[in-house]
């Protein structure tokens, strides 16, 4: 056989393999549908128009529900945080390390493999865009936890909402507009850019969350609307939040439109699968169907949020699904139905939610929902509820929680009350999962660290501006033996730059800042008065209880020589101008290569 003639049929069978391999591969990415998940921030169960609620108009989010499927029994944790670590990892929040809402309580344990992770190592586009809440410092940074993309701002709250600053993969960055607004059009934009190719995006929005801030467009629907529907309890309802509260959901809900129809304009229908829910129950008394609890609480309407699933040609559609599911089964389903195997050391509380999507009479056991926050419990069952204080509600037919069944149920009470007495001792063995850890700083894998004053501690006469401290700066610095300081863990060895963003008078100029972190030092002159006005009460709708904000600038304090390990970082005021030193807002820490 003639040489030449072997050599054609190797090459031919090298090319037949190569285009086997193609075909395999394109056919892998056929079944790997694009994820489009949303989350709102303090919304509740009955924020909706599909809920039954008469005083909004939600069309966009109702017709993810009547396009796909919804969960008639869905749970989340009574506040944002554990519920975000929840839906990242698969896990109750209590169990991995999640213990406040912030000053570093709200950051999930290191080595928890997240739903960004598990989709990009399976060849997806990662993004997310919003309120992360889950850690600001890298590696709790959403770049760190398997994001491409990150664009919103990572704290609990925030004190603005019309063009704030932001950041963009750790830059600070101005915003363009109204936050949800914005958000959207980056993840539209990401939607476009990726839509030859897998894509998973997290919109983590921010609203209804307070400040009560909104567009007029939206806020003139509701500004002299009379509630039909209204809070059934006895606490007082305040009705012009709630009027702001659905305004800002009837903002959401516009959005919720321009992505769907994005997705059918590039044809992506049939392989996009768009998710809605909320992080927690209302944050006011407001109508909820009657339910007991409102954020905060451990109780069904503190809890108790929509789930909607739209896949279009994929999964039934306008389907209820009576199933008690949760925040810890999103990424297990998630990952079955994109066909992503998850690795068996990582094992997870939630369970994969397919059958009951796919099946008309799925087999699926009983199981229990644990509600728990600070250091309250309370299990959900398919039929009852065990609340915080043992007391035992039929919840097909009592959501109010109002008829206490532990006399009548004992069994069921008795077996629940064990349940949850088992999770509190579990709970109470591992103290590590309430440890205070260091903020980290210099991530040899990333360029900027964010030191905010949400997570120092003011000495002497300085004070927050605020009690609540997510978007808080430190003010009345009026002495040089006053301080903030950090507890702080440097990741690697490292050169920095370093900007503080501040502000002040004219007379405080000349003023002397000093940073330390133990043998190292620098210290630098405020040579630029920068005094801008309060803002936020300008668009408030009703009044706030975070702290207003200002415009803070950066000035470059010069490079400072870190040295790994943990320590406290020390801003200091050698010598004030004036009667009082800057106020600070955060330090921005730049690894020099």
């Amino acid at each position: 056989m003639n040489k030449a003639f072997i050599t054609l049929c190797i090459v031919a069978f090298l090319l037949s393999c190569k285009q086997d391999k193609q075909v395999e591969a394109i056919k892998q990415e056929a079944n790997k549908p694009n994820i489009i998940l949303i989350m709102s921030d303090d919304q509740g169960w009955g924020d909706l128009s599909i809920s039954g609620n008469t005083n909004i108009s939600t069309p966009h989010i109702d017709a993810l529900a009547q396009n796909g499927v919804s969960f008639k029994n869905f749970y989340v944790q009574p506040v944002c945080s554990p519920t975000r670590a929840e839906l990242l990892t698969g896990k109750y929040a209590a169990r991995i390390g999640v213990y406040a809402t912030s000053e570093g309580g709200e950051r999930f344990n290191l080595g928890e493999a997240t739903i960004a992770e598990l989709f990009k190592n399976a060849g997806y586009k990662t993004a997310a865009y919003g309120k992360w809440h889950s850690g600001m410092q890298p590696p709790y940074h959403p770049n760190a936890r398997g994001f491409d993309d990150y664009y919103g701002f990572a704290s609990g709250h925030w004190g603005n909402y019309f063009s704030p600053m932001l950041e963009h993969n750790g830059a600070l960055v101005k915003g363009d507009g109204f936050l949800v607004d914005d958000l959207t059009n980056k993840g539209i934009d990401f939607i476009t850019k990726n839509q030859q190719q897998p894509f998973f995006l997290y919109l983590p929005y921010n609203t209804p969350h307070s400040p009560m801030q909104v567009p007029d467009v939206y806020w003139e629907r509701f500004k002299n609307k009379e509630l039909k529907m209204k809070y059934q309890g006895d606490e007082e309802e305040n009705e012009n939040f709630t009027k702001a509260a659905l305004a800002m959901v009837e903002n959401i809900d516009f959005n919720v439109g321009r992505l769907t129809q994005k997705v059918k304009a590039l044809g992506l229908e049939e392989n996009t699968i768009i998710i809605y829910l909320s992080d927690n129950g209302p944050n006011g008394w407001r109508w909820n169907g009657g339910m007991r609890g409102k954020k905060g609480s451990t109780d069904e309407g503190g809890v108790r949020t929509p789930f909607f699933m739209q896949w279009k040609n994929k999964i039934p559609k306008g389907k209820t699904i009576p199933q008690i599911a949760g925040a810890i089964d999103i990424l297990p389903t998630l990952a079955s139905l994109a066909n992503i195997d998850i690795p068996l050391e990582k094992r997870m509380d939630g369970k994969d939610l397919k059958t009951l999507i796919l099946e008309d009479d799925p087999i699926w056991e009983p199981r229990s929902i644990i509600n728990h926050w600070q250091g309250k419990t309370s299990i959900r069952t398919q039929n009852y509820r065990l609340d915080d204080a043992n007391r035992l509600y039929a919840m097909d037919i009592d959501t109010g929680q109002k008829h206490d069944l532990s006399t009548s149920k004992p069994k069921i009470h008795d077996s629940l009350v064990t349940l949850k007495n088992n999770w509190q001792t579990e709970l109470a063995k591992n103290s590590s999962l309430k440890e205070k850890r260091p903020f980290t700083l210099g991530h040899p894998d990333f360029e900027y660290t964010q030191i905010p004053a949400r997570d120092g501690i003011p000495n002497g006469h300085i004070k927050r501006s605020n009690r609540y401290p997510n978007d808080t700066f430190f003010n009345n610095w009026i002495s040089d033996q006053d301080s903030i300081t950090w507890d702080v863990e440097v990741l690697a060895d490292g050169e920095f730059e370093v900007e503080l963003y501040y502000t002040c008078p004219e007379k405080t100029v000349g003023s002397i800042m000093e940073l330390s972190f133990g043998e190292s030092r620098l210290s630098a002159k405020i040579n630029k008065a920068h005094d801008p006005p309060f803002k936020g009460m300008e668009n408030d709708r009703d009044p706030r209880m975070e702290s207003y904000v200002k415009d803070f600038i950066p000035m470059n304090l010069g490079p400072i020589n870190l040295k790994k390990g943990k320590g406290i970082l020390t801003l200091k005021a050698l010598d004030i101008k004036g009667d009082q030193a800057p106020d600070v807002r955060l330090l921005l820490f730049k690894r020099i290569p």
